[in-house]
């Protein structure tokens, strides 16, 4: 499916879910596949374009809220958390849907706004403990 998110030139600006930090997120190409570009101030973040359709899919098949449990790559996910979901081997793409080792987590901060954006899910906006559900 394809999704308008942006351009290099005319990024999609989205708020985290607390809505306390502004980022933007376009799509790119790195090794000759579309990749998700997500950038925070100065840091640069890559997520597999894929994460999109398969979140929402899963998140279909759960049918009720889930705990976004954002977490740094170095730190353990919550189990049960989109976070824990976008690194786990059990998902569609076997492991990390984030592409820059290093910089791989946080897919529970960056993820769900955009899909948010996209109309493909609802997130909350408390200062801790979002959740996001399918729409």
């Amino acid at each position: 499916m394809a999704y308008t998110i942006g351009t290099k030139d005319k990024p999609m600006v989205l708020k985290t879910p607390p809505l306390t930090s502004e980022y933007t997120m376009h799509v790119d190409q790195k090794d000759g596949k579309d990749v998700l570009v997500c950038t925070v101030g100065k840091t640069v973040l890559l997520y597999n374009l894929s994460i999109i359709t398969d979140l929402h899919n899963m998140l279909k098949q759960h049918k009720d809220w889930m705990e976004l449990g954002s977490a740094d790559e170095q730190k353990p996910a919550k189990e049960g958390t989109v976070e824990a979901w976008g690194r786990s081997a059990d998902n569609p793409v076997g492991g990390w849907y984030g592409l820059k080792k290093g910089l791989r987590g946080r897919v529970g901060m960056y993820i769900p706004p955009l899909m948010e954006a996209l109309g493909l899910a609802e997130v909350t906006h408390e200062a801790k403990g979002n959740k996001m559900r399918a729409k």
